[in-house]
């Protein structure tokens, strides 16, 4: 059995990429082909920017798009907005499958409640951004960016850094990972190399399942009082919301760094940036930002003890290219009788 199939694509992951996938897939037909959003990469950051945070009301759906639902069983989008207006017309529709690994521009309660399953695909750029933690804790804590910026912009053989007289390895180091879904685990394989120590906090993950890793289990504030490197790879939930504020930072180590490469929301921006000015921990690095994109007045910038870069992290041709093919697979999971890895949950209802 064949499933008819409606792709709606973007600047980031193309229609024509999705229809590909779709026709490369004897288990799928494909019936049609959308694009949605800016054209231009650095516009359409601004409404995923707009979406992240007022979900998928944000922007209104292609009108073209609920005409097509009505023939279609298996939609796939990447961050085209699914709202009941489009739910609506789906008579036929049984899955709806995400490219990304948020779902924050889909209605999943809406959804679910017409027996319409989603899956989204966190994996996608699970190791790119696995890499890119590993490698910002690298350039923070041996100083790689603010040695290149040294010798390129003002040709400094640059001697002093803030770390200067303790720059350490990674190896013995105690690596603290705050969330260990899919990015989480990554991170702990790339680190196995380094020998360095990997402490864990999940509530949602077993204690046998983390000790099985070679990690060790912690409470949160155990993780926060021990760990050298602090790496964050939690969901944003109104329990994680400014999960690393001033209480927090100021169970941390002095000489601790602070990694970020998941969601801007997790970290309170000004208990940061007060720490980082006071040396209250040694230093810190980030991908993501309140406001994104950041300009010069953005005050983090502008100190010499943290690593910033312009949410670069997922940003790899394997990460979006890899995708549909990947979403579409967990789709024919579902469709024959089985449970997706990633099958929407409760948790994304709320």
């Amino acid at each position: 059995m064949r499933y008819t199939c409606t792709v709606v694509g973007d600047v980031y992951i193309p229609d024509n990429i999705m229809a590909d996938a779709v026709k490369k897939d004897k288990r799928f037909e494909m019936l049609h082909r959308i694009f949605w959003g800016e054209r231009d990469k650095e516009a359409m950051r601004r409404q995923v920017r707009e979406i992240e945070t007022k979900g998928f009301c944000a922007f209104p759906p292609p009108e073209e798009l609920k005409i097509c639902i009505r023939d279609t069983e298996v939609l796939m989008v990447h961050l085209c907005p699914i709202s009941s207006e489009v739910l609506n017309e789906a008579k036929r529709l049984k899955i709806i499958v995400s490219t990304r690994g948020g779902l924050e521009n889909i209605d999943v309660k809406e959804a679910k409640k017409r027996g319409i399953a989603v899956i989204s695909n966190p994996a996608h750029n699970a190791n790119a951004v696995a890499e890119y933690c590993v490698g910002l804790m690298l350039a923070e804590t041996r100083n790689i960016c603010r040695s290149d910026f040294a010798l390129k912009t003002c040709g400094l053989w640059r001697g002093d850094y803030p770390n200067t007289g303790d720059i350490r390895e990674l190896i013995g180091l105690q690596i603290g990972l705050a969330g260990y879904g899919t990015i989480g685990k990554l991170v702990r394989k790339k680190l196995r190399g380094f020998d360095c120590k990997v402490a864990v906090y999940d509530p949602f993950v077993k204690t046998e399942t983390i000790k099985q890793d070679g990690c060790f289990p912690m409470s949160y504030e155990e993780l926060l009082a021990t760990s050298d490197i602090i790496s964050l790879h939690m969901r944003v939930s109104p329990q994680t919301m400014k999960m690393i504020g001033k209480k927090e930072i100021s169970m941390m180590k002095p000489s601790a760094y602070l990694i970020n490469t998941a969601r801007a929301a997790l970290v309170d921006t000004d208990a940061l940036l007060e720490a980082l000015k006071q040396g209250r921990i040694r230093g810190a690095a980030t991908d993501v930002y309140d406001t994104e994109p950041i300009d010069r007045r953005n005050s983090l910038i502008h100190l010499d003890n943290i690593t910033c870069t312009n949410h670069r992290g997922g940003d790899t041709v394997e990460s979006y290219l890899d995708s549909p093919a990947m979403v579409l697979e967990q789709a024919a999971i579902y469709l024959d009788g089985g449970k997706p890895r990633f099958l929407a949950s409760m948790e994304e209802e709320k």
